[in-house]
């Protein structure tokens, strides 16, 4: 969709990231460290100072202390983190239970394991978890499950009830938890992210991802973190060192540095709900009926009283005639199910979703 974006000059709320630039704060950071020579590898668990800056950060939000030493590892973004995860604990015949939609990367990793990805349908147009068909979908031979809240596509947030109950449910198994924490700090409306950080019974068993990427509007820098315990991470580090070994080392500094003053996480809620806020007052004023964003930076509209063609056509179509790009939902399904929903980013300039809104405007 970015490419036919780019052929059709359209507006690509497709793709989701920011077309802003960071802190310039954060940008001097990082070339500090590169001044005073801290060019070469780091340690493959990452640069202590940094690790003990999340440690903190975890410690602070979400009331879990974790080792800098042994349960913090940076890694070459969440992306590679989730696949390092998977491929650590997931042997030949394993299922893994994952939930549509979901993030497109998930079962193909579980596939590289050799394992069986068991997919678990959200709750159609609400996208909650469907806690009787996760607790049927477990089984034997269930080695993890994949959840992922603030959730992309659907922008959905889990509440502390809906985590108590998968705790519940995983508490009388060994099955393990990768807890997809992306978008942790972008969460509107008064809610609070319930990190698996928060609760004993999950984070013994949980690997938690996250993404200075998301976090500092610097997607391309390709760093993230997991947080895991220690026997857990000891596994998550011997197939680390073979598949990255370890990630840049200025980055790591630099965001060291920069993570001393929390304001600019703990701020990216309200910096993206006004973001949020000013899109849908605009979609207002199409056909699209908007569907409930809870968190991230994505909003979701039903498509069904603007065209009868189905998501990957109207996405097509949107791009190529009206000149907004978008994405559609059955994309992140195995099935390709199409309830006639697509995906906006809205992680743009005020002025970029302007743009996109004024030819939207035409629907």
């Amino acid at each position: 969709m970015s490419a036919l974006a780019v052929a059709k000059n359209a507006v690509n709320l497709g793709q989701g990231f920011p077309d802003f630039n960071c802190d310039p704060k954060l940008i001097d950071s990082v070339a500090a460290a590169m001044r005073q020579g801290l060019n070469q590898y780091p340690p493959m668990t990452g640069v202590p100072v940094l690790r003990e800056a999340i440690a903190s950060k975890i410690k602070a939000i979400y009331g879990r202390q974790y080792s800098a030493e042994d349960e913090i590892t940076i890694t070459a973004g969440a992306t590679q983190a989730i696949l390092t995860a998977i491929l650590a604990v997931v042997r030949a015949g394993d299922e893994v239970i994952v939930l549509d939609p979901c993030y497109d990367s998930y079962v193909p990793n579980i596939e590289l394991a050799g394992g069986v990805p068991v997919r678990v349908p959200l709750t159609p147009g609400t996208f909650r978890p469907d806690f009787e068909q996760i607790a049927a979908a477990v089984t034997p031979k269930t080695r993890a499950i994949i959840i992922n809240s603030p959730h992309n596509p659907s922008g959905t947030v889990w509440t502390l009830e809906e985590m108590t109950r998968l705790q519940e449910i995983l508490a009388p198994t060994k099955v393990l938890l990768i807890s997809d924490e992306v978008y942790e700090h972008m969460v509107f409306d008064g809610r609070q992210h319930q990190s698996a950080a928060r609760f004993p019974v999950l984070a013994v068993r949980t690997f938690i991802v996250s993404s200075f990427g998301k976090n500092y509007h610097v997607t391309g820098w390709k760093v993230g973190y997991v947080a895991a315990p220690a026997s857990l991470t000891a596994e998550f580090r011997k197939v680390h060192q073979f598949n990255v070994f370890t990630v840049n080392t200025p980055v790591q500094y630099g965001l060291a540095s920069y993570m001393t003053d929390p304001k600019p996480y703990l701020d990216l809620g309200t910096f993206y709900q006004r973001k949020r806020d000013l899109f849908r007052e605009g979609l207002k004023h199409t056909r699209f009926k908007l569907l409930a964003c809870e968190g991230t930076y994505f909003q979701s509209v039903d498509t069904s009283a603007v065209s009868d063609l189905n998501e990957a056509e109207f996405c097509q179509w949107l791009t190529a005639e009206i000149g907004v790009a978008a994405i559609p939902l059955s994309a992140f399904y195995g099935n390709s199910f199409d309830q006639h929903v697509v995906r906006f980013c809205f992680a743009k300039k005020d002025e970029t979703l302007h743009a996109a809104l004024d030819r939207l405007a035409k629907l």
